[in-house]
């Protein structure tokens, strides 16, 4: 592929370098906001080589490349520069005030949690090699190369308030140092002492302080910057010019520390530990249903680019409350449902092209990423698609009836398998697998079925 030719294509098509108010990307998306709508030319961006597809969700455009998607985000960026990915233009538009409060959310939250999430697959990852390498006797748990790597492990997830102040302050147009300071303010040490002591504490002698604890947390921070950004523009407002530099963040810390300690945080606490409530007794009373249901509904969730937003909240929350979550099995059972899908179209495409995009886009999303299978093929033939959502759901049933559980976050796929691995329940990754050759199986027959009964299927790919 050629990338800078693809990304010049791309930005031809979304409006011209003056038309981007800012963009990102996450694992196979380009995520651009833009000045106006008007000027975003889907069926021209489907139409260009490597664009796989394009999705409008939460007020953000998002144009589907695949797995080559940073490479062609590196020339985005070598065009339009580094600085218009790291903030929007302080720029109102009457399509931007228009827009529904919902979309407005989606594409906060969104653009919130995507930068992150290197980090975070990151560390999961150590931590699922850890306990690889642990249960097949190669590392000892009680050596210090294994205490390094777990705490390196750890430390997206302990300091996770940090990462989402950062990237939380860039989307609330708030300056991000002083957003990593509202972050780091709720999990220092000292802080973390006086929750260890339990001991009353007061503010100024008068209010007293909510001693919540914040790592690993994800609702207290965002709303905390949210308030921030706020107070940061009337800080602003209010200084004279010639000691703005000092006043500025000095009004805005002495604002912020009662309103984060005393309000804002508890607040969030409450609302975080009601969403983990929630998520606890699904997961310990009814455990079938979240493997079920995202085993059917995982690629209409991708297909709304609401994946993101919908499942790292949820995720983060179970993992938090309850050590694992359960939406997992069916993310893994809807993947593996959809590379089958593509590999049964391979199988029967006698078209050069179509099968070898279809072999490819098969071992992309067996290997966790379903999308270029998803819309490079299954989506653009119809009937592969219905069999992937069979297979996913006949999947999702066998993971939810065994209760398969995720131990860690990560992407789903054969390469990632090892997230299942339960020490303390050897079953739990057997049955995951079991899922998996299910979700294979069934999404494989019904697919290849439902080819060699359209004639229209197989003049499309040669068959």
């Amino acid at each position: 592929m050629d990338y800078k030719k693809v990304a010049i294509e791309i930005l031809n098509n979304v409006g011209g370098a003056d038309n981007v108010k800012s963009f990102t990307h996450c694992a196979t998306r380009l995520r651009f906001n833009l000045k106006d709508e008007k000027l975003y030319q889907e069926d021209a961006l489907k139409r260009i080589k490597g664009v796989m597809g394009s999705v409008v969700s939460g007020g953000q455009h998002q144009v589907i490349i695949g797995t080559d998607v940073s490479h062609v985000y590196e020339e985005l960026v070598s065009m339009l520069g580094s600085d218009i990915t790291a903030k929007e233009l302080d720029i109102v538009e009457k399509d931007d005030i228009a827009k529904s409060k919902f979309s407005q959310i989606l594409d906060t939250i969104s653009g919130i949690f995507t930068p992150i999430l290197p980090a975070i697959v990151g560390g999961a990852m150590v931590k699922t090699l850890l306990i690889i390498l642990t249960l097949i006797g190669i590392m000892n748990s009680k050596g210090q190369t294994y205490q390094i790597l777990s705490f390196v492990g750890d430390t997206p997830f302990y300091f996770l308030p940090i990462m989402l102040a950062y990237s939380a302050a860039k989307k609330f147009k708030m300056n991000p140092m002083m957003g990593m300071m509202l972050g780091l303010m709720m999990i220092h040490p000292a802080y973390m002492t006086m929750i260890e002591k339990g001991d009353p504490v007061r503010l100024f002698g008068l209010v007293p302080v909510t001693l919540a604890k914040y790592t690993s947390t994800v609702i207290p921070v965002i709303l905390v910057i949210w308030v921030a950004s706020y107070i940061e523009r009337f800080a602003d407002k209010i200084t004279p010019k010639a000691v703005r530099f000092f006043l500025k963040p000095l009004i805005t810390l002495l604002i912020m520390v009662p309103i984060a300690f005393c309000v804002v945080g508890p607040l969030g606490t409450i609302v975080g530990n009601g969403l983990q409530y929630v998520l606890n007794v699904i997961q310990t009373q009814a455990p079938w249903t979240l493997p079920i249901i995202f085993g059917v509904a995982a690629p209409i969730v991708i297909m709304l680019g609401m994946h993101y937003v919908v499942t790292i909240p949820l995720v983060m929350s179970a993992i938090a409350a309850s050590g694992y979550d359960m939406l997992g099995a069916g993310f893994l059972a809807a993947n593996i449902a959809q590379g089958a899908a593509a590999f049964a179209v391979m199988l029967q495409a006698k078209n050069t092209d179509f099968k070898a995009m279809a072999g490819s886009c098969s071992l992309t999303a067996l290997l966790g990423v379903s999308e270029p299978a998803m819309y490079g093929v299954n989506l653009k033939l119809k009937k592969p698609f219905m069999g992937a959502l069979c297979g996913g759901l006949a999947g999702g049933i066998v993971c939810g009836i065994a209760g398969v559980k995720r131990i860690t976050f990560g992407p789903t796929g054969l390469t990632t398998i090892a997230i299942f691995i339960d020490p303390k329940n050897n079953m739990n990754f057997i049955m995951a697998i079991a899922g998996v050759v299910v979700s294979f199986t069934i999404s494989f027959l019904v697919t290849y079925i439902l080819i060699k009964r359209d004639s229209k299927i197989q003049k499309e790919i040669g068959a």
